[in-house]
């Protein structure tokens, strides 16, 4: 199999240099059977002995992304550190690797994370392993292979293991012929991005599974998520991270969307929330399995408005990019989340200005250095 192999290392090539933190490897396909997946003959696994809690036993997958490492923090609060695993298939920082249990996981590789499942006894898992928009529109075949076969490895073992799964989706779930202000829960979506693509189709095979293996799916669609401890990992929504580390840096910001491009955005502690939220709400209370969320929207002349008043001398210029443009111009101006707020009680914290001052209270050491240079 020399052809598979060398595609395989290609791909993995490929990963290395991606902000998303997935690996990819070849696998066979396997047949669906009642598990729902037909489990090879000659898998074997070794058992690890756990005490037993009331607590689940987490998985991250994907875990060194712009999410992942809040996500674990803020579940090592609540359930305990060691309950509560984070995987990539990249080399995490110090502090990452220290601060709580990190495994090696490829997400492409099913009978590796099969086994990752099983020796950890994994009840919940958080997929986030995925290419976003602009880098998945460079490279369409590594997103479709990321985000939907990695996908379809997830659902198996999920429904097999009888995990509860949580799959983020996006507002590039939805395209031009969507409702764009607001947008609901339930209208059509034509996404016109392969990321969209792979997130309509992982919102719909994880409600197939809820209904036809009972598989506890839950699925939230995210906004553009602004924080302030990672950098942009190349999606549309990234220019909302860019502008803070630019006016620290330099005073100056280039934005690759036009002023007047109106997007849903959310400061990462309450998306963080919303998904604990999610994952904790009583399965009666929630009348479908995937909501939106929403916290605020703004223009980039509105948050750089905003950012001007704590960096006055930042200087803002714009040089759209048409590819990138051309997505935020087919996605939602404003989500209509109150199927969210009324079946488990979501409700945000941040605001624009809460937004940027908290921004810049996190990277206000480096401003003043910057300035003082």
């Amino acid at each position: 199999m020399p052809i598979v192999r060398n595609v395989s290392r290609a791909v993995s090539q490929l990963l290395q240099s991606s902000a998303c933190g997935c690996g990819v490897s070849i696998v066979p396909v396997r047949c669906i059977g009642i598990s729902p997946r037909q489990v090879a003959s000659d898998a074997s696994f070794h058992s690890v002995s756990f005490s037993e809690s009331d607590h689940p036993r987490v998985l991250i997958t994907g875990g060194l992304g712009q999410l992942g490492v809040g996500l674990a923090k803020l579940l090592r609060k609540r359930f305990g550190k060691n309950n509560v695993i984070l995987s990539d298939i990249r080399k995490p920082a110090d502090h990452v690797f220290y601060s709580g249990p990190f495994i090696y996981s490829d997400i492409l590789d099913y009978k590796n994370l099969r086994e990752i499942v099983v020796n950890n006894r994994i009840t919940w898992l958080f997929h986030y392993s995925a290419l976003l928009s602009a880098v998945g529109e460079a490279n369409v075949p590594l997103a479709r292979a990321v985000n939907i076969t990695g996908l379809h490895n997830v659902l198996d073992i999920a429904a097999e293991h009888n995990l509860r799964l949580f799959v983020p989706s996006t507002i590039g779930a939805f395209g031009p012929t969507s409702p764009r202000d607001p947008t609901p829960d339930l209208c059509i979506q034509r996404p016109r991005t392969i990321y969209g693509v792979s997130k309509v189709h992982a919102e719909l095979m994880g409600e197939y599974y809820h209904y036809r293996y009972g598989l506890d799916f839950r699925c939230l669609r995210y906004p553009g998520i602004i924080s302030a401890d990672s950098q942009p990992g190349g999606g549309t929504t990234d220019y909302a991270v860019q502008i803070f580390h630019d006016a620290i840096k330099t005073g100056k910001f280039e934005c690759n969307l036009k002023p007047d491009t109106r997007l849903p955005m959310m400061y990462i502690d309450d998306c963080l929330k919303a998904t604990l939220e999610v994952m904790e709400a009583p399965a009666e209370a929630l009348s479908m399995r995937t909501y939106n969320i929403s916290a605020m929207s703004f223009t980039p002349e509105e948050l750089a408005q905003e950012v001007q008043k704590h960096v006055p001398e930042l200087q803002v210029t714009y040089n759209v990019d048409a590819v990138r443009q051309a997505i935020a111009d087919s996605w939602p101006m404003n989500f209509d989340d109150s199927n969210a707020r009324r079946d488990w009680g979501w409700k945000h914290d941040y605001d624009l200005p809460e937004l940027v001052s908290t921004m810049f209270s996190f990277l206000g050491s480096d401003s003043r250095i910057a300035q003082a240079n």
